[in-house]
Parts: C-alpha cells; sequence; structure tokens
C-alpha cells in the first residue's frame, strides 16, 4: 500500500465515484449516479485533501500489481480513542481478493500508531454486501443514523471494531 497525497486526489476521486456508481446503483437515484457523482466526489476529495494535509487522517492507495484497485481512508482519533473509517473502497476487480481486509488492517495500524482504541465506520443499511464483509470481519453494529446521500434519505449504520 501506498500513502496518498494531494497529487492523488483525483485517482482517489475516481476510484470513489467509480465504486458509488456500482456498489449504490438501485440504492440511489441513477441521476445522481450518471450525472452528479463524478464532480461530487472531485469536490469533496479536494476538501478532505486539504483537511488531511492538516493532520486529519491519511488516505493509503491499494495496488494489484502496478494497477490502483482500492484506497481506504482513516481519520485520527476521536475524544473517545475510536478512529473513523471514512472510506474503504475496493475496485470490481478486487472483490474477493483479500484487498479490503487488507485495507482495513491498513487502517488499523495507522490508528493503533496514533493512539486509537476502537475504528468505526458508517454503511447504508440497505448495502447488504458492505454489512456482511464487516460484520465477517469482527465489526459490530452499534448504531443508526438518518441521514441524506445523493439528495434521498438513507438511514447509515455505525459499525465498530476493537484495534488489537
Amino acid at each position: 500500500m501506498q500513502l496518498a497525497t494531494l497529487k492523488d486526489a483525483a485517482l482517489i476521486a475516481d476510484m470513489h465515484a467509480r465504486s458509488w456508481a456500482t456498489a449504490y446503483r438501485g440504492i440511489l437515484p441513477d441521476t445522481y449516479l450518471d450525472d452528479e457523482l463524478t464532480a461530487d466526489r472531485a469536490a469533496h476529495w479536494s476538501t478532505r485533501f486539504d483537511e488531511l494535509a492538516n493532520g486529519a487522517g491519511e488516505v493509503f492507495i491499494a495496488y494489484i500489481g502496478e494497477e490502483p484497485a482500492g484506497f481506504v481512508c482513516v481519520m485520527a482519533p476521536d475524544e473517545t480513542g475510536s478512529a473513523l473509517v471514512d472510506n474503504l473502497h475496493a475496485m470490481p476487480q478486487a472483490k474477493g481478493t483479500g484487498l479490503g481486509t487488507a485495507m482495513l488492517e491498513q487502517a488499523a495500524q495507522w490508528a493503533e500508531g496514533h493512539g486509537a482504541k476502537n475504528l468505526h465506520l458508517y454503511v447504508l443499511e440497505s448495502n447488504v454486501a458492505a454489512i456482511g464483509f464487516y460484520e465477517s470481519r469482527g465489526w459490530r453494529l452499534a448504531g443508526r443514523e438518518d441521514d441524506t446521500m445523493g439528495g434521498i434519505p438513507i438511514i447509515a449504520l455505525r459499525y465498530t471494531r476493537p484495534i488489537g
């Protein structure tokens, strides 16, 4: 895995948009996924990399061979000692290769090195595949939150996992 820098922002935004376009098809509106998503993720990562440059967290790019195949963004621990896995995205060609698990372990190592005792993340309630992935790796449901995404109301499930 490689630590991402500002020069990787466009690559991260592209992988993020491609991942959402497939994972959230049928969950979020097609108009959002087809017409707004690319610009939305580019704007998000432009802002996020500014925050990361100020010590808010890190992004790691995962590769299969020489090809970028996914990324994970982990944020610095909060006041409770929990670090947010803000994004974890494996490209379709990486599904089932162990890359997602490796990215979670990279996030845990980084977070532990920054004093975290736990990790947490949010997953859409309707994203059954992601829920299964996290639960099979020891993550436990810790709460539900109303939110919006792509202009529609969603329920975000909070999952947690101790480090170590």
